[in-house]
């Protein structure tokens, strides 16, 4: 059974559990109602079978979960640009799968406006990763430069500066991109150390963000 198929059976299965649950926790000390309850968990599974039998929304969910769909060094050399902001979990859980592209949509869309006012384009961010393990990178405009390591298994990705080193993760983004993405306290120290802006309110707010959220690693959607 390839990936794909492996994935859809997953989620089917987990959404039939969680009928299971559902029925087994419903009224109990709450004043809620079993048919309450069963039209809500109807209409959750509604939701995620409608997304897993969408070829789109089985991509989307896919791509939501770090380490699923796996990158390979061979693929990640060459020069990625800023696309936007980046999100996913590090959960492989089902029911994340299926939901977590929702969620993550609705991080990046928050994120978005504060990447803006810290000035993220194409031109001043991107990163280069050579094939003898050194890349070279402007964040901002701010340069940055090294070696770097990416474990194919797991997407852990470690980014070895000088001044700064950074444990991360790379993952697909759609057909043709990637995201590097890190856990949200190292993300705000590459922010404060390549742009110096300790204590600039969008930065703050990223921070505020990612607190929100169990297992969400942010960072960059690139692009080439």
């Amino acid at each position: 059974m390839n990936k794909t198929k492996t994935t859809i059976a997953s989620l089917i299965a987990a959404a039939t559990l969680l009928v299971g649950c559902g029925g087994l926790t419903t009224g109990v000390g709450t004043g809620t109602t079993q048919a309450g309850d069963a039209s809500a968990t109807g209409s959750i599974i509604g939701g995620i079978l409608g997304a897993i039998t969408n070829g789109e929304g089985l991509g989307n969910a896919i791509s939501s979960v770090i380490g699923l769909d796996k990158l390979s060094k061979r693929t990640i050399i060459g020069t990625w640009s800023y696309q936007g902001p980046g999100c996913a979990f590090t959960s492989e859980n089902a029911l994340a799968k299926a939901g977590g592209e929702v969620t993550a949509t609705q991080i990046e869309e928050k994120l978005q406006p504060q990447y803006d006012h810290l000035g993220f384009n194409r031109q001043n961010t991107y990163i280069t990763f050579a094939e003898d393990g050194t890349f070279s990178a402007k964040i901002n405009s701010k340069s940055w430069s090294g070696k770097w390591t990416l474990d194919e298994k797991t997407g852990a990705l470690n980014l070895k500066g000088l001044l700064l080193s950074v444990n991360g993760y790379a993952k697909r983004n759609g057909l043709s991109g990637i995201s590097v993405l890190f856990e949200s306290k190292k993300l705000l120290q590459l922010f404060q150390v390549m742009a110096a802006l300790s204590g600039n309110q969008a930065i703050e707010t990223v921070g505020e963000i990612s607190k929100n959220y169990d297992g969400v690693r942010l960072g960059f959607d690139l692009g080439k």
